[in-house]
Protein backbone atom coordinates (compact mmCIF):
# COMPACT_ATOMS: atom_id res chain seq x y z
CA UNK A 1 0.00 0.00 0.00
CA UNK A 2 2.69 2.21 0.82
CA UNK A 3 4.28 1.69 -2.32
CA UNK A 4 1.28 2.54 -4.54
CA UNK A 5 0.80 5.53 -2.78
CA UNK A 6 4.43 6.54 -3.40
CA UNK A 7 3.96 6.03 -7.00
CA UNK A 8 0.51 7.81 -7.36
CA UNK A 9 2.42 10.95 -5.41
CA UNK A 10 4.81 11.17 -8.35
CA UNK A 11 1.73 11.91 -10.96
CA UNK A 12 2.57 15.09 -12.07
CA UNK A 13 -0.30 17.33 -11.85
CA UNK A 14 -1.08 18.53 -15.42
CA UNK A 15 -0.78 14.39 -16.20
CA UNK A 16 -3.96 13.30 -13.84
CA UNK A 17 -6.03 16.12 -15.09
CA UNK A 18 -5.19 15.19 -18.73
CA UNK A 19 -6.53 11.58 -17.82
CA UNK A 20 -9.21 13.25 -16.87
CA UNK A 21 -10.23 15.14 -18.97
CA UNK A 22 -9.98 11.99 -21.44
CA UNK A 23 -12.26 9.93 -20.28
CA UNK A 24 -14.45 10.53 -23.92
CA UNK A 25 -11.86 10.01 -25.60
CA UNK A 26 -12.34 13.18 -27.80
CA UNK A 27 -10.32 13.71 -30.74
CA UNK A 28 -8.46 17.21 -28.79
CA UNK A 29 -8.54 15.92 -25.68
CA UNK A 30 -6.08 12.90 -26.87
CA UNK A 31 -4.13 15.83 -28.52
CA UNK A 32 -3.81 17.34 -25.00
CA UNK A 33 -2.83 14.47 -23.27
CA UNK A 34 -0.22 13.65 -25.87
CA UNK A 35 1.28 17.49 -25.69
CA UNK A 36 1.38 16.52 -22.00
CA UNK A 37 2.96 13.42 -22.37
CA UNK A 38 5.63 14.67 -24.36
CA UNK A 39 6.28 17.64 -21.46
CA UNK A 40 7.08 15.01 -18.90
CA UNK A 41 9.27 13.09 -20.92
CA UNK A 42 11.42 16.87 -22.00
CA UNK A 43 11.95 16.94 -18.24
CA UNK A 44 13.93 13.52 -18.42
CA UNK A 45 12.38 12.06 -14.41
CA UNK A 46 12.14 9.20 -15.43
CA UNK A 47 9.98 8.21 -11.94
CA UNK A 48 7.29 10.79 -13.13
CA UNK A 49 7.02 8.90 -16.91
CA UNK A 50 6.84 6.04 -15.13
CA UNK A 51 4.15 7.09 -12.75
CA UNK A 52 2.54 8.23 -15.49
CA UNK A 53 2.36 5.47 -17.76
CA UNK A 54 0.58 3.65 -14.44
CA UNK A 55 -1.56 5.83 -14.25
CA UNK A 56 -2.63 4.75 -18.00
CA UNK A 57 -2.09 1.22 -17.49
CA UNK A 58 -5.00 1.74 -14.88
CA UNK A 59 -7.41 3.00 -17.22
CA UNK A 60 -6.72 0.08 -20.01
CA UNK A 61 -9.37 1.57 -22.05
CA UNK A 62 -8.05 5.27 -22.20
CA UNK A 63 -4.66 3.21 -23.15
CA UNK A 64 -5.79 1.92 -26.27
CA UNK A 65 -7.58 4.86 -27.29
CA UNK A 66 -4.34 7.18 -27.50
CA UNK A 67 -2.38 4.05 -29.07
CA UNK A 68 -5.16 4.51 -31.82
CA UNK A 69 -5.09 7.54 -31.52
CA UNK A 70 -1.50 7.61 -32.17
CA UNK A 71 -1.45 5.11 -34.80
CA UNK A 72 -4.39 6.67 -36.92
CA UNK A 73 -1.66 10.15 -36.76
CA UNK A 74 -2.70 11.94 -40.13
CA UNK A 75 0.26 12.48 -42.48
CA UNK A 76 -0.13 15.90 -43.44
CA UNK A 77 -0.19 19.72 -41.20
CA UNK A 78 -1.83 21.07 -40.04
CA UNK A 79 -3.93 17.93 -38.60
CA UNK A 80 -0.75 15.91 -37.81
CA UNK A 81 0.75 15.86 -34.43
CA UNK A 82 4.42 16.91 -34.71
CA UNK A 83 5.01 15.60 -30.77
CA UNK A 84 4.06 11.85 -32.18
CA UNK A 85 7.48 12.13 -34.42
CA UNK A 86 9.66 14.05 -31.72
CA UNK A 87 9.34 11.22 -29.39
CA UNK A 88 9.86 8.87 -31.63
CA UNK A 89 12.74 10.54 -32.77
CA UNK A 90 14.17 9.93 -29.18
CA UNK A 91 14.36 5.90 -30.00
CA UNK A 92 17.99 6.46 -31.52
CA UNK A 93 19.49 7.96 -28.56
CA UNK A 94 21.11 6.20 -26.02
CA UNK A 95 18.90 6.53 -23.45
CA UNK A 96 15.39 7.10 -24.13
CA UNK A 97 13.05 7.74 -22.09
CA UNK A 98 9.57 5.21 -21.65
CA UNK A 99 7.17 7.79 -22.40
CA UNK A 100 8.51 8.06 -25.97
CA UNK A 101 8.93 4.31 -26.31
CA UNK A 102 5.45 3.97 -25.26
CA UNK A 103 3.81 6.56 -27.87
CA UNK A 104 6.16 5.41 -30.52
CA UNK A 105 4.71 1.88 -29.68
CA UNK A 106 2.02 3.18 -31.63
CA UNK A 107 3.87 4.93 -34.50
CA UNK A 108 1.82 5.16 -37.70
CA UNK A 109 4.79 3.20 -39.68
CA UNK A 110 5.74 0.02 -39.00
CA UNK A 111 9.20 0.48 -39.05
CA UNK A 112 9.26 2.92 -35.87
CA UNK A 113 6.99 0.48 -33.99
CA UNK A 114 9.07 -2.44 -34.73
CA UNK A 115 11.86 -0.47 -33.47
CA UNK A 116 10.30 0.93 -30.51
CA UNK A 117 9.24 -2.92 -29.33
CA UNK A 118 12.66 -3.78 -30.05
CA UNK A 119 14.16 -0.77 -27.38
CA UNK A 120 11.28 -1.64 -25.37
CA UNK A 121 12.54 -5.03 -25.21
CA UNK A 122 15.98 -4.45 -24.72
CA UNK A 123 14.98 -2.78 -21.25
CA UNK A 124 11.62 -4.14 -20.34
CA UNK A 125 9.87 -2.11 -17.08
CA UNK A 126 6.37 -3.72 -15.85
CA UNK A 127 4.76 0.01 -16.80
CA UNK A 128 5.78 -0.74 -21.09
CA UNK A 129 4.47 -4.16 -20.71
CA UNK A 130 0.69 -3.01 -21.79
CA UNK A 131 2.16 -1.40 -24.70
CA UNK A 132 4.13 -4.58 -25.88
CA UNK A 133 0.69 -6.66 -25.40
CA UNK A 134 -1.09 -3.81 -27.97
CA UNK A 135 1.78 -4.81 -30.08
CA UNK A 136 1.34 -8.40 -30.21
CA UNK A 137 -1.62 -7.67 -31.81
CA UNK A 138 -0.33 -5.51 -34.77
CA UNK A 139 -0.75 -6.07 -38.61
CA UNK A 140 2.31 -5.77 -39.41
CA UNK A 141 4.09 -9.06 -39.27
CA UNK A 142 7.75 -7.95 -38.20
CA UNK A 143 5.86 -5.83 -35.11
CA UNK A 144 4.18 -8.55 -34.09
CA UNK A 145 7.05 -11.16 -34.24
CA UNK A 146 9.08 -9.18 -32.47
CA UNK A 147 6.45 -8.46 -29.95
CA UNK A 148 5.11 -12.14 -29.43
CA UNK A 149 8.28 -12.97 -28.87
CA UNK A 150 9.29 -10.69 -26.23
CA UNK A 151 6.13 -10.94 -24.39
CA UNK A 152 6.41 -14.64 -24.37
CA UNK A 153 9.94 -14.67 -22.64
CA UNK A 154 8.88 -11.77 -20.04
CA UNK A 155 5.89 -13.87 -18.54
CA UNK A 156 8.23 -17.12 -19.15
CA UNK A 157 11.09 -15.25 -17.01
CA UNK A 158 9.51 -12.49 -14.55
CA UNK A 159 5.58 -13.20 -14.32
CA UNK A 160 6.16 -11.39 -11.01
CA UNK A 161 6.79 -8.02 -12.63
CA UNK A 162 4.65 -8.54 -15.86
CA UNK A 163 2.10 -10.83 -15.99
CA UNK A 164 -0.34 -8.30 -13.75
CA UNK A 165 0.18 -5.75 -16.09
CA UNK A 166 -0.05 -7.93 -19.39
CA UNK A 167 -3.63 -9.62 -18.01
CA UNK A 168 -5.43 -5.61 -18.07
CA UNK A 169 -4.58 -5.33 -21.58
CA UNK A 170 -4.39 -9.07 -23.13
CA UNK A 171 -8.52 -8.55 -21.83
CA UNK A 172 -8.87 -5.61 -23.65
CA UNK A 173 -7.56 -7.16 -27.23
CA UNK A 174 -9.63 -10.49 -26.40
CA UNK A 175 -11.95 -9.89 -29.12
CA UNK A 176 -9.72 -8.35 -32.11
CA UNK A 177 -7.66 -9.93 -34.73
CA UNK A 178 -5.03 -11.72 -34.06
CA UNK A 179 -5.46 -10.74 -30.23
CA UNK A 180 -5.39 -14.91 -29.20
CA UNK A 181 -2.15 -15.23 -28.83
CA UNK A 182 -1.52 -12.82 -26.15
CA UNK A 183 -4.52 -13.88 -24.38
CA UNK A 184 -3.28 -17.42 -24.69
CA UNK A 185 0.25 -16.63 -23.35
CA UNK A 186 -0.89 -14.50 -20.60
CA UNK A 187 -3.79 -17.49 -19.78
CA UNK A 188 -0.51 -19.62 -19.91
CA UNK A 189 1.41 -17.67 -17.27
CA UNK A 190 -1.60 -17.35 -15.23
CA UNK A 191 -2.17 -21.16 -14.57
CA UNK A 192 1.59 -21.54 -13.89
CA UNK A 193 2.25 -18.01 -11.59
CA UNK A 194 2.20 -18.89 -7.50
CA UNK A 195 -1.46 -18.22 -5.83
CA UNK A 196 -0.83 -14.68 -4.79
CA UNK A 197 0.35 -13.77 -7.69
CA UNK A 198 -2.90 -15.62 -9.64
CA UNK A 199 -4.96 -14.31 -7.06
CA UNK A 200 -3.91 -10.36 -7.70
CA UNK A 201 -3.95 -11.27 -11.70
CA UNK A 202 -6.89 -12.61 -12.01
CA UNK A 203 -8.36 -9.50 -10.27
CA UNK A 204 -7.70 -7.80 -14.05
CA UNK A 205 -8.32 -10.92 -16.17
CA UNK A 206 -11.50 -11.35 -18.74
CA UNK A 207 -14.02 -13.12 -18.00
CA UNK A 208 -13.11 -15.98 -20.38
CA UNK A 209 -9.44 -16.47 -18.67
CA UNK A 210 -10.99 -16.49 -15.65
CA UNK A 211 -13.57 -19.35 -16.52
CA UNK A 212 -10.66 -20.90 -17.95
CA UNK A 213 -8.82 -20.72 -14.62
CA UNK A 214 -11.43 -21.93 -12.16
CA UNK A 215 -12.22 -24.62 -14.30
CA UNK A 216 -8.56 -25.58 -14.14
CA UNK A 217 -8.27 -25.17 -10.64
CA UNK A 218 -11.79 -27.42 -9.86
CA UNK A 219 -10.24 -29.73 -12.23
CA UNK A 220 -6.81 -30.34 -10.26
CA UNK A 221 -8.42 -30.14 -7.06
CA UNK A 222 -6.89 -26.88 -5.65
CA UNK A 223 -10.16 -25.53 -4.91
CA UNK A 224 -11.70 -26.04 -0.36
CA UNK A 225 -14.83 -25.95 0.13
CA UNK A 226 -13.87 -22.71 1.65
CA UNK A 227 -12.73 -21.26 -1.52
CA UNK A 228 -15.95 -22.30 -3.66
CA UNK A 229 -17.47 -20.81 -1.58
CA UNK A 230 -16.36 -17.68 -1.68
CA UNK A 231 -16.39 -17.65 -5.54
CA UNK A 232 -19.60 -18.00 -5.12
CA UNK A 233 -19.86 -14.19 -5.23
CA UNK A 234 -17.79 -13.81 -8.20
CA UNK A 235 -18.85 -11.09 -10.74
CA UNK A 236 -19.51 -13.64 -13.55
CA UNK A 237 -22.25 -15.70 -13.08
CA UNK A 238 -20.72 -18.73 -15.42
CA UNK A 239 -17.79 -18.82 -12.51
CA UNK A 240 -20.45 -18.61 -9.75
CA UNK A 241 -22.90 -21.33 -11.18
CA UNK A 242 -19.86 -23.57 -11.38
CA UNK A 243 -18.76 -23.05 -7.81
CA UNK A 244 -22.38 -23.31 -6.68
CA UNK A 245 -22.43 -26.77 -7.95
CA UNK A 246 -19.19 -27.77 -6.50
CA UNK A 247 -19.26 -26.76 -3.28
CA UNK A 248 -23.05 -28.06 -2.96
CA UNK A 249 -21.79 -31.65 -4.24
CA UNK A 250 -19.20 -31.46 -1.76
CA UNK A 251 -21.38 -30.33 1.06
CA UNK A 252 -23.76 -33.10 0.02
CA UNK A 253 -21.25 -36.11 -0.52
CA UNK A 254 -19.72 -34.88 3.29
CA UNK A 255 -23.03 -33.86 4.98
CA UNK A 256 -22.36 -30.32 5.44
CA UNK A 257 -25.92 -28.74 6.24
CA UNK A 258 -24.07 -25.15 7.41
CA UNK A 259 -22.47 -25.11 3.56
CA UNK A 260 -25.75 -25.69 1.89
CA UNK A 261 -27.39 -23.29 3.87
CA UNK A 262 -24.97 -20.33 3.40
CA UNK A 263 -25.87 -21.36 -0.63
CA UNK A 264 -29.66 -21.51 0.04
CA UNK A 265 -29.38 -18.09 0.97
CA UNK A 266 -27.36 -15.84 -1.61
CA UNK A 267 -28.04 -13.34 -2.89
CA UNK A 268 -27.74 -14.63 -6.52
CA UNK A 269 -30.63 -16.85 -7.82
CA UNK A 270 -28.52 -19.39 -9.41
CA UNK A 271 -26.62 -20.43 -6.55
CA UNK A 272 -29.77 -20.56 -4.13
CA UNK A 273 -30.91 -22.64 -6.39
CA UNK A 274 -28.21 -25.28 -6.26
CA UNK A 275 -28.31 -24.85 -2.68
CA UNK A 276 -31.71 -25.63 -2.21
CA UNK A 277 -31.17 -28.78 -4.64
CA UNK A 278 -28.66 -30.00 -2.24
CA UNK A 279 -30.94 -29.76 0.69
CA UNK A 280 -33.95 -31.37 -1.03
CA UNK A 281 -31.16 -34.37 -1.70
CA UNK A 282 -30.85 -34.45 1.84
CA UNK A 283 -34.60 -34.72 2.69
CA UNK A 284 -34.66 -31.64 4.26
CA UNK A 285 -37.80 -30.90 2.63
CA UNK A 286 -39.65 -28.58 5.10
CA UNK A 287 -36.22 -26.06 4.79
CA UNK A 288 -36.67 -26.04 1.46
CA UNK A 289 -39.73 -25.40 0.97
CA UNK A 290 -39.42 -22.47 3.02
CA UNK A 291 -38.57 -20.44 -0.47
CA UNK A 292 -42.08 -21.38 -1.51
CA UNK A 293 -42.07 -17.54 -2.14
CA UNK A 294 -38.62 -16.35 -3.53
CA UNK A 295 -38.17 -13.77 -6.06
CA UNK A 296 -36.59 -16.30 -8.48
CA UNK A 297 -38.95 -18.58 -10.94
CA UNK A 298 -36.03 -21.65 -11.01
CA UNK A 299 -36.01 -21.18 -7.04
CA UNK A 300 -40.09 -21.11 -6.37
CA UNK A 301 -40.30 -24.37 -8.85
CA UNK A 302 -37.62 -26.41 -6.83
CA UNK A 303 -39.25 -25.38 -3.49
CA UNK A 304 -42.81 -26.32 -4.26
CA UNK A 305 -41.18 -29.66 -5.14
CA UNK A 306 -40.15 -29.82 -2.00
CA UNK A 307 -43.18 -28.99 -0.63
CA UNK A 308 -45.28 -31.53 -2.51
CA UNK A 309 -42.68 -34.05 -1.08
CA UNK A 310 -43.20 -32.97 2.42
CA UNK A 311 -47.36 -33.00 1.54
CA UNK A 312 -47.80 -29.38 1.45
CA UNK A 313 -50.30 -28.13 -0.67
CA UNK A 314 -48.50 -25.13 -2.52
CA UNK A 315 -51.52 -23.03 -4.42
CA UNK A 316 -53.35 -23.51 -1.37
CA UNK A 317 -50.26 -21.82 0.73
CA UNK A 318 -49.68 -19.41 -1.92
CA UNK A 319 -53.64 -18.76 -1.29
CA UNK A 320 -52.98 -17.83 2.03
CA UNK A 321 -49.99 -15.69 1.70
CA UNK A 322 -51.29 -12.87 -0.93
CA UNK A 323 -54.52 -12.87 1.22
CA UNK A 324 -52.51 -11.94 4.36
CA UNK A 325 -51.01 -9.06 5.68
CA UNK A 326 -47.46 -9.00 4.10
CA UNK A 327 -47.87 -10.60 0.94
CA UNK A 328 -44.61 -11.02 -1.27
CA UNK A 329 -44.01 -10.36 -4.43
CA UNK A 330 -42.28 -13.95 -4.79
CA UNK A 331 -45.95 -15.04 -3.45
CA UNK A 332 -48.13 -13.15 -5.99
CA UNK A 333 -45.76 -14.56 -8.76
CA UNK A 334 -46.18 -18.09 -7.81
CA UNK A 335 -49.69 -17.91 -7.53
CA UNK A 336 -49.82 -17.07 -11.16
CA UNK A 337 -47.34 -19.89 -11.87
CA UNK A 338 -49.80 -22.52 -10.50
CA UNK A 339 -52.66 -21.08 -9.74
CA UNK A 340 -56.18 -20.33 -12.33
CA UNK A 341 -58.22 -17.68 -13.45
CA UNK A 342 -60.49 -18.14 -10.27
CA UNK A 343 -57.68 -16.44 -8.17
CA UNK A 344 -57.69 -13.27 -9.48
CA UNK A 345 -60.08 -12.07 -6.72
CA UNK A 346 -57.26 -12.68 -4.47
CA UNK A 347 -55.06 -10.44 -6.19
CA UNK A 348 -56.80 -7.65 -7.87
CA UNK A 349 -56.92 -5.67 -4.22
CA UNK A 350 -53.43 -5.29 -4.70
CA UNK A 351 -53.83 -3.79 -7.63
CA UNK A 352 -53.97 -0.47 -5.17
CA UNK A 353 -51.31 -1.53 -2.69
CA UNK A 354 -49.00 0.99 -1.26
CA UNK A 355 -45.83 -0.96 -2.69
CA UNK A 356 -44.72 -0.27 -5.73
CA UNK A 357 -43.58 -3.60 -6.37
CA UNK A 358 -46.85 -5.67 -5.29
CA UNK A 359 -48.67 -3.30 -7.54
CA UNK A 360 -46.42 -3.83 -10.81
CA UNK A 361 -46.45 -7.92 -9.47
CA UNK A 362 -49.85 -8.25 -8.66
CA UNK A 363 -50.32 -6.65 -13.01
CA UNK A 364 -47.83 -9.14 -14.14
CA UNK A 365 -50.09 -12.46 -12.18
CA UNK A 366 -52.92 -11.23 -13.53
CA UNK A 367 -51.51 -10.91 -17.00
CA UNK A 368 -50.43 -14.90 -16.57
CA UNK A 369 -53.76 -15.83 -15.44
CA UNK A 370 -55.08 -13.95 -18.63
CA UNK A 371 -57.44 -12.19 -16.28
CA UNK A 372 -56.37 -8.23 -16.70
CA UNK A 373 -59.00 -6.03 -14.96
CA UNK A 374 -59.37 -3.20 -17.34
CA UNK A 375 -61.05 -0.89 -15.72
CA UNK A 376 -58.16 -1.28 -12.46
CA UNK A 377 -55.22 -1.90 -14.95
CA UNK A 378 -55.60 1.42 -17.08
CA UNK A 379 -55.47 4.38 -13.96
CA UNK A 380 -51.54 2.43 -13.40
CA UNK A 381 -50.67 3.54 -16.87
CA UNK A 382 -50.14 6.63 -15.30
CA UNK A 383 -48.54 5.06 -11.61
CA UNK A 384 -45.71 7.85 -10.42
CA UNK A 385 -43.17 4.43 -10.39
CA UNK A 386 -42.38 3.88 -13.97
CA UNK A 387 -41.90 -0.03 -13.19
CA UNK A 388 -45.40 -0.03 -12.72
CA UNK A 389 -46.52 2.05 -15.89
CA UNK A 390 -44.21 -0.89 -17.64
CA UNK A 391 -45.97 -3.52 -16.35
CA UNK A 392 -49.65 -2.10 -16.91
CA UNK A 393 -48.53 -1.28 -20.50
CA UNK A 394 -47.47 -4.86 -20.89
CA UNK A 395 -50.39 -6.46 -19.53
CA UNK A 396 -52.63 -4.49 -22.21
CA UNK A 397 -50.88 -4.36 -24.80
CA UNK A 398 -52.43 -7.79 -26.44
CA UNK A 399 -56.19 -6.26 -25.61
CA UNK A 400 -55.42 -2.50 -26.46
CA UNK A 401 -58.26 -2.92 -29.02
CA UNK A 402 -60.50 -2.47 -25.96
CA UNK A 403 -59.03 0.23 -24.78
CA UNK A 404 -60.22 4.04 -25.93
CA UNK A 405 -58.65 5.08 -28.88
CA UNK A 406 -57.21 8.98 -28.14
CA UNK A 407 -55.78 7.18 -24.54
CA UNK A 408 -51.94 5.85 -26.18
CA UNK A 409 -51.83 9.31 -27.42
CA UNK A 410 -52.52 11.29 -24.61
CA UNK A 411 -49.66 9.01 -23.16
CA UNK A 412 -47.61 9.83 -26.08
CA UNK A 413 -47.61 13.49 -25.72
CA UNK A 414 -47.17 13.46 -21.74
CA UNK A 415 -44.10 14.99 -20.04
CA UNK A 416 -43.01 11.94 -18.42
CA UNK A 417 -41.10 9.63 -20.37
CA UNK A 418 -42.64 6.15 -18.89
CA UNK A 419 -45.88 7.34 -20.22
CA UNK A 420 -44.73 8.11 -23.24
CA UNK A 421 -43.28 4.53 -23.86
CA UNK A 422 -46.33 2.57 -22.41
CA UNK A 423 -48.15 4.97 -25.28
CA UNK A 424 -45.83 3.65 -27.94
CA UNK A 425 -45.82 -0.18 -26.87
CA UNK A 426 -49.84 -0.10 -26.47
CA UNK A 427 -49.72 1.34 -30.35
CA UNK A 428 -47.79 -1.28 -31.16
CA UNK A 429 -50.82 -3.70 -31.86
CA UNK A 430 -52.36 -0.62 -33.97
CA UNK A 431 -52.69 -0.34 -37.61
CA UNK A 432 -49.39 0.43 -39.34
CA UNK A 433 -50.76 4.28 -40.42
CA UNK A 434 -51.05 4.73 -36.70
CA UNK A 435 -47.80 2.80 -35.64
CA UNK A 436 -45.80 4.94 -38.49
CA UNK A 437 -47.36 8.46 -37.10
CA UNK A 438 -46.45 7.33 -33.52
CA UNK A 439 -42.68 6.56 -34.57
CA UNK A 440 -42.46 9.97 -36.69
CA UNK A 441 -43.42 11.82 -33.37
CA UNK A 442 -40.94 10.25 -30.98
CA UNK A 443 -38.12 9.77 -33.36
CA UNK A 444 -37.20 13.57 -32.34
CA UNK A 445 -37.83 12.74 -28.21
CA UNK A 446 -35.55 13.69 -25.93
CA UNK A 447 -35.37 10.50 -24.30
CA UNK A 448 -32.39 9.14 -26.40
CA UNK A 449 -33.10 5.36 -26.05
CA UNK A 450 -36.74 6.27 -26.94
CA UNK A 451 -36.01 8.07 -30.02
CA UNK A 452 -33.59 5.61 -30.95
CA UNK A 453 -36.30 2.64 -30.89
CA UNK A 454 -38.16 5.05 -32.70
CA UNK A 455 -35.46 5.24 -35.54
CA UNK A 456 -35.30 1.47 -35.45
CA UNK A 457 -38.78 1.02 -36.29
CA UNK A 458 -38.95 3.49 -39.02
CA UNK A 459 -35.98 2.28 -40.63
CA UNK A 460 -37.17 -1.36 -40.75
CA UNK A 461 -40.33 -0.27 -42.01
CA UNK A 462 -38.71 1.76 -44.94
CA UNK A 463 -36.64 -1.27 -45.78
CA UNK A 464 -39.63 -3.21 -45.54
CA UNK A 465 -40.84 -1.11 -48.42
CA UNK A 466 -38.38 -1.90 -50.71
CA UNK A 467 -37.51 -5.35 -50.06
CA UNK A 468 -41.64 -6.13 -50.30
CA UNK A 469 -41.84 -4.90 -53.96
CA UNK A 470 -44.98 -3.79 -55.19
CA UNK A 471 -46.11 -3.01 -51.23
CA UNK A 472 -48.66 -0.39 -51.88
CA UNK A 473 -50.19 1.47 -48.86
CA UNK A 474 -53.50 0.88 -47.93
CA UNK A 475 -55.88 3.58 -48.68
CA UNK A 476 -55.20 6.83 -46.79
CA UNK A 477 -57.24 10.15 -46.66
CA UNK A 478 -55.99 13.22 -47.64
CA UNK A 479 -55.36 14.40 -44.19
CA UNK A 480 -53.59 11.41 -43.33
CA UNK A 481 -51.36 11.31 -46.05
CA UNK A 482 -50.42 14.70 -45.75
CA UNK A 483 -50.05 14.94 -42.05
CA UNK A 484 -47.71 11.71 -42.19
CA UNK A 485 -45.61 13.73 -45.19
CA UNK A 486 -45.25 16.42 -43.13
CA UNK A 487 -43.80 14.29 -40.09
CA UNK A 488 -41.56 12.63 -42.50
CA UNK A 489 -40.04 15.95 -43.56
CA UNK A 490 -39.67 16.64 -40.02
CA UNK A 491 -38.51 13.84 -38.76
CA UNK A 492 -35.78 13.78 -41.54
CA UNK A 493 -32.85 15.40 -39.98
CA UNK A 494 -33.33 12.54 -37.17
CA UNK A 495 -33.91 9.47 -39.84
CA UNK A 496 -31.30 10.41 -42.45
CA UNK A 497 -31.96 11.25 -45.94
CA UNK A 498 -32.32 7.72 -47.18
CA UNK A 499 -34.73 6.35 -45.00
CA UNK A 500 -36.86 9.59 -45.13
CA UNK A 501 -37.28 9.63 -48.82
CA UNK A 502 -38.13 5.54 -48.67
CA UNK A 503 -40.46 6.26 -46.45
CA UNK A 504 -41.98 9.77 -48.70
CA UNK A 505 -41.91 8.27 -51.73
CA UNK A 506 -43.47 4.94 -50.52
CA UNK A 507 -46.72 7.35 -49.35
CA UNK A 508 -47.08 9.13 -52.32
CA UNK A 509 -46.85 6.17 -54.41
CA UNK A 510 -50.44 5.50 -52.85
Amino acid sequence: MTEARDAAATVPPEVAGAVAATAGGEHDDLRRLLDVLAAVHGRGDVDAARATLRLLAGTPRLLTRLDEYVRHNPWRPPYRSPVVDELAGALTRPRVGPVAVAVAAGHPDGRVRERAVRVLLSRPLPELTPFLVLRTADWVRPVRAAARAGLALLLADEPATHLVPAVAAGALIAGRQRGDFAVAQVTTALQGAPARLRAEAARHASAAQRRVLFDLDLAYGRLRLADLLAAVDDRDVRVRARAAEAAAREAVWTGRLPALHRLAGNRHAEVRAVGLTGLLRLGRHAEVAGHIDDRHQLVRAIAREAARRDGVDARAAYRTAVAGVAPTVGALAGLAEVGTDADAPLLRPLLGHPDPRLRGAAVRALARLDAVPVALVVPLLRDPVAGVVREAATALRPISGALPPELPWELLADERVALRRAGYRLLGTRPWALRLRAALLLVGDPEPRLAERARADLTGFARATVNRYGWAPPELTGPQRAELLRLTAVAEPALGVRVAGLLTDWLRAG
